[in-house]
């Protein structure tokens, strides 16, 4: 006769095993819980690098020349300093809620402003003369949080 052991678990061997595995997807529920709360905030800080680079990239493909008309609405700005015509530290261009080109409103981004100030006295650039470089600061806010994103045009070689 042979003495074989039966093979399998017992019931207090699954008991435990259902505790700990029980245990350890309850941990990742949690973490996976704290990352969804939180994957929010990336969604909004890419939303106003999307803004900011937008009107960033509008801006910069304006001429560095000064057009002496005044230029009323956005859609009409055709020179880069149309956006601060006033060129010292207080904002030019500034909008409550983004809006387009011609002025309407972009819907879902109403929680969003964007200011504008372009600086020309106090800019120096290495080789660059005095008067022939723009730094341009776009801001994006929504609620508390802020992004400045920084710019710097200069006038073309002659």
């Amino acid at each position: 006769m042979s003495n074989k052991r039966m093979a399998g678990v017992t019931l207090v061997e699954l008991v435990i095993a259902i505790v700990i595995v029980s245990a350890a997807l309850a941990g990742l529920v949690a973490a996976f819980t704290r990352a969804t709360r939180a994957s929010a905030d990336p969604v909004v800080s890419q939303q106003m690098l999307a803004i900011g680079e937008s009107l960033m990239e509008e801006i910069m493909l304006k001429p560095f020349t000064q057009n002496t008309d005044p230029s009323a609405t956005r859609a009409d700005f055709n020179d880069i300093r149309d956006f601060d015509p006033i060129d010292d530290a207080a904002d030019g261009y500034a909008t409550t809620g983004i809006r387009d080109v011609d002025g309407d409103p972009i819907a879902g981004l109403e929680t969003y402003n964007v200011a504008v100030r372009i600086n020309v006295a106090g800019v120096a650039l290495s080789s660059v003369a005095a008067g022939d470089a723009l730094r341009v600061q776009v801001t994006v806010t929504r609620g508390a949080e802020r992004l400045v994103l920084t710019g710097w045009k200069t006038a073309p070689l002659p």
